[in-house]
């Protein structure tokens, strides 16, 4: 069997699968998020046990010879290690917002849009830039105290193989590699202040990382490092021709187009995601919030997961007049624009309006959301849809009538099976990448709810200028 390991914001899963691309089982295990004051940190020693955990449920519960393995997990913030791999503090997440007053001052110098134009990545607050420079100003103690700047991935493989410590050019990609050379840009360190810090920037593994597990799986067993979950979902779902699109309905609402055109015009925003294929990129727009927006809304309410389908069909489209701005992480958005202290809104809620037009709304909020994110990424091409949100059908045909275009609805651990793709190619596996990425449903959009969409859609556009507006004053 082949196993994919995904190392999520929220919950850590290891998925097994055939050789043609069957999933034949999933074991998961929730870990936690510490939240203060703007402060959004994990436990790295919580997060590897729970590697080690859903390791040990799976190679037990499928007691069958593992092929390969591959790696990926959450990408971003900062997780700080000594020479032996070992935590020196908690991981700051990619949702951390400690950094927004430096990255305000880096939009107003000029750093943030050189730094953009130099590597093609917008920083915010939680990428590795910012918050090394805030750890180098206020808490410089954990840096001297680190050997190594991992990403969470790269800790765990360091973990589980005991390699040296390395990523690869996708977790690299922000904000310091230059995607032309697919080496980390110097320039763009001293410009952020860390040269003196240089050296806790982790080597790139280009070729590519890879090691033999001591721990978690089979002695022994081949193990790839990477890509990040954002490209290894594009390989899970079959996002590898130009033009081509995935949407990732989670935590972060991540848009991504297959491209092999480098364009560090036009407005700073998102990132060009470097992969293993040398002049072949993923210009990603990944927003900040997804489905958490809709998970704040239901805990607000009281409103179970379970009943999202029927509510949905309990108001029309337009959710009553009721809108939502769904910009609701406390360090503002990061795609397609940066606007550290944006703050989401809802609007035009009044006595008569139900739960169900709130829930409608935050929907197509997050709808409008993706749809402005593929456009700024230049989808031309076929759309999938995968994450949490694609288990809600009647969610799945809001956001193809939203999007006015069909989704290829991808279920299943796609993270986990885009690391496993990975591994393959990296160890010379021949595996039907077709067969494993065949869409599970195709949606297709209603053309009286699109084309009200499309209209709806540019009354959102309007109301998010006014908000920016209102967040820079």
């Amino acid at each position: 069997m082949y196993i994919g390991i995904d190392v999520g914001t929220s919950t850590v899963k290891a998925a097994a699968f055939d050789d043609t691309g069957r999933e034949l089982a999933v074991e998961a295990h929730p870990v936690a998020l510490s939240l203060h004051a703007g402060h959004v940190e994990q436990d790295m020693e919580e997060v590897y046990t729970a590697v080690m955990g859903v390791l040990d449920a799976l190679t037990t519960r499928i007691p069958e010879p593992v092929e390969l393995a591959g790696l990926t997990g959450q990408g971003d913030g900062v997780w700080l290690v000594d020479k032996d791999g070992r935590p020196v503090r908690p991981a700051a997440s990619w949702m951390d917002g400690r950094a927004h007053e430096l990255l305000d001052q880096w939009l107003a110098d000029g750093t943030f849009e050189t730094v953009f134009r130099r590597t093609g990545s917008a920083m915010f607050p939680g990428c590795p830039g910012p918050l090394l420079a805030w750890f180098d100003r206020h808490e410089p103690a954990s840096l001297d105290a680190a050997a190594t700047a991992l990403y969470c991935k790269d800790m765990v493989f360091r973990r589980l193989t005991g390699a040296p410590a390395t990523t690869d050019v996708s977790d690299a990609s922000m904000p310091f590699l230059d995607p032309r050379t697919r080496a980390y840009d110097n320039r763009v360190v001293e410009l952020l202040g860390l040269t003196h810090r240089r050296g806790l920037l982790a080597p790139i593994g280009d070729p590519v990382t890879t090691a033999e597990a001591r721990e978690g799986l089979p002695s022994g067993t081949r193990l790839a490092n990477g890509p990040y979950d954002l490209p290894s979902c594009a390989l899970g779902a079959g996002v590898t021709s130009p033009g081509d699109g995935l949407l990732i309905v989670g935590t972060c609402l991540a848009s991504l187009v297959a491209t092999t055109d480098l364009d560090l015009k036009g407005e700073p925003a998102g990132l060009y995601i470097s992969t293993d294929r040398p002049g072949h990129w993923l210009r990603a727009m990944p927003a900040m919030v997804g489905t958490a927006a809709l998970d704040w809304v239901l805990s607000t309410t009281g409103v179970h997961h379970d009943e999202v389908d029927a509510l949905l069909a309990e108001t029309p489209p337009g959710a009553n007049g009721v809108r939502v701005l769904p910009y609701f992480a406390p360090s503002g958005e990061r795609a397609p624009f940066v606007e550290p202290r944006l703050r989401a809104e809802l609007t035009g809620v009044s006595l008569e309006s139900t739960k169900a037009d709130l829930i409608r709304a935050t929907c197509e909020g997050i709808g409008y959301a993706a749809r402005h994110c593929l456009e700024a990424a230049g989808l031309t091409g076929t759309l999938a849809v995968c994450g949490g949100g694609t288990r809600s059908p009647a969610w799945m045909r809001l956001l193809a009538d939203v999007l006015g275009r069909p989704l290829r609805v991808v279920e299943g651990e796609v993270g986990a099976r885009g690391a496993v793709l990975a591994a393959a190619e990296r160890y010379g596996v021949a595996l039907d990448a077709a067969a494993w990425t065949e869409p599970t449903a195709v949606v297709e959009p209603d053309a009286a709810r699109a084309a009200y969409y499309a209209n709806a859609y540019a009354d959102h556009l309007a109301r998010l200028a006014h908000a920016r507006h209102t967040a820079r004053a």
